[in-house]
């Protein structure tokens, strides 16, 4: 679940992302900063236990198996010959050494852009009703005609708006690169950070150079960067972010799936994909993981939140909207290879497939898997907005071993709840750190990422080291255990997209935020209470 946190136009940009390197999520809650307790939790109430490992699968867009901070912690078939092309194990997937990648082609090719769902709805029923009037169709046709023209002005609507802004920032990209040439050739420099602007805007006499010294200090000063290369990162991300959604998500004439070479409409076909866990672009995934388990004894980058799990990569989210059968394979594959938890960093408005969803999710339950599931970052109410996969069956029952999460932020103040982070009182769970998270992405480097992609693995983690301490508790105990021990708070916050102030209790089931601490405690004594039974 991927969301632009910078927007910008000519002359203008906004980093949502904090320069701030710290996992401020992992220190103990405090009256001013929201964490949830894992250093604590290891040092004064699990440093005499001796963990079990725990299998995670992250279905994400990859995971960078190679990422120092990971290697360690990567899920391994022992049953599987790596590269020798067979199917050792005959578990219908070859050389599936640290995973599965449902959106890998046989000969090697890996989709990287994909359509959104509602792009591919507009395309799908575009050939039947483009030029027709509602009045025209039988009555039995109206309620999908309805459908195609509120996808066609979904479609037309933000390919526009996408299209626009990736000219606005492109134009600003290349405006700013030549500032930042210029002025380090013409100071000598190989590093513009505030100092050197400061200096150079106060010293120098040549306007055509004092110009942009003064509006690049100005530039970083308002978004909290230390030089001109964070900057430039940020912008490079945005420029591509947006150009996928103008050239690829709302293009209805582009189509990826021929990479894969399977029939996109068999729901029940399984026997396609190939072995590359990482594929192009695993920045997603790779964060994702690290925040679960980055190897916590390395004295490396970052330290994840569970320290006995082997995460298992399992990739079926491209850049765009990800398929229904992609997600229902990607669960099932898990579910058969050992993964006792799921995290499901991801989210689209439609689901056209929903049942083949529901019935991998059946089978999950059936088989006692819990499944970590981000709740989106569109500052919506999802128990009144579309949101898939939802925490609830099409009949209306909630699905039991799904935990959805919103996304918080580290101050106890009215920015609390991250400003992106949907919510709602009968389907958000809970809520978790998911602002300024500092974890591992690819080529062996860390950096700052926010969303509830970020929140969902903090769960997902919790769930891991409930798991992997207390064996014995099912995921229902687990799931339990994690609401009953968040920490509410009452603090008044702006509800997102808007000007409303609310209590933070008001936007999940449990009006509070996951904790480790409080979290074990309560594992303990439900174990201390079953021990005293037994006795």
């Amino acid at each position: 679940m991927k969301k632009i946190l910078i927007s910008a136009s000519v002359g203008l940009l906004s980093v949502a992302a904090s320069a701030q390197q710290t996992q401020w999520y992992l220190r103990d809650k405090t009256d001013s900063t929201v964490g949830i307790s894992v250093d604590r939790t290891y040092r004064e109430l699990l440093k005499n236990r001796k963990p079990t490992p725990v299998v995670v699968a992250v279905i994400d867009g990859g995971v960078d198996a190679n990422h120092e901070d990971l290697r360690r912690v990567l899920w391994t078939n022992t049953k599987e010959v790596a590269g020798n092309g067979k199917d050792d194990d005959k578990n219908g997937y070859v050389d599936d050494v640290h995973g599965w990648n449902f959106i890998g082609g046989k000969d090697g090719r890996n989709v990287s852009y994909e359509t959104v769902e509602v792009t591919r709805l507009y395309a799908q029923l575009k050939p039947k009703y483009e030029g027709k009037t509602r009045a025209s169709l039988k009555p039995s046709e109206q309620k999908e005609y309805d459908l195609f023209m509120k996808t066609k002005a979904e479609v037309e609507k933000n390919r526009a708006q996408y299209k626009a802004q990736y000219q606005g920032i492109s134009q600003f990209y290349d405006q700013y690169i030549t500032a930042v040439s210029s002025l380090k050739k013409a100071l000598n420099v190989t590093k513009l950070d505030t100092n050197t602007l400061r200096l150079a805007a106060d010293t120098i006499t040549n306007a055509s150079l004092k110009r942009p010294a003064t509006g690049l200090l100005r530039l970083l000063r308002q978004q909290g960067a230390g030089d001109t290369d964070a900057v430039m990162s940020e912008l490079e991300k945005a420029n591509e972010q947006l150009k996928a959604r103008a050239e690829y998500n709302y293009n209805p004439d582009f189509n990826s799936r021929d990479i894969v070479g399977d029939n996109p409409n068999d729901l029940k076909q399984r026997d396609y994909g190939n072995a590359d866990v990482a594929g192009p672009r695993p920045d997603h995934g790779t964060h994702v993981a690290g925040i679960i388990g980055a190897d916590r004894t390395n004295n490396l980058g970052v330290m994840g939140i569970a320290d006995a799990v082997q995460i298992m990569s399992v990739r079926a989210v491209p850049d765009g909207d990800e398929r229904d059968k992609d997600v229902a394979n990607a669960i099932r594959y898990a579910v058969d290879n050992g993964a006792q938890i799921i995290n499901m960093s991801f989210g689209k408005d439609y689901s056209p497939q929903r049942e083949v969803v529901e019935e991998a999710e059946r089978y999950a339950l059936a088989k006692g898997v819990l499944l970590v599931h981000a709740a989106g970052n569109d500052g919506k109410d999802i128990d009144t907005a579309a949101n898939y996969p939802a925490p609830r069956f099409i009949d209306g029952k909630e699905i039991p071993n799904v935990i959805t999460v919103g996304a918080s932020a580290e101050p106890n103040t009215s920015d609390l709840i991250a400003s992106f982070s949907n919510y709602g009182k009968a389907t958000v769970d809970v809520f978790a750190p998911g602002k300024d998270i500092y974890s591992t992405v690819p080529g062996g480097k860390y950096e700052n990422n926010s969303g509830t992609s970020m929140a969902s693995p903090v769960v997902a983690g919790v769930a891991a080291v409930l798991k992997s301490y207390f064996p014995r508790l099912t995921y229902m105990d687990i799931k339990r255990i994690i609401m009953e021990s968040a920490t509410p708070y009452q603090t008044p916050v702006r509800r997102p997209e808007s000007t409303d102030t609310v209590p933070f209790a008001n936007l999940s089931k449990t009006g509070g935020i996951v904790n480790l601490y409080e979290a074990v405690k309560l594992a303990l004594a439900q174990e201390s209470g079953a021990n005293a039974k037994g006795k």
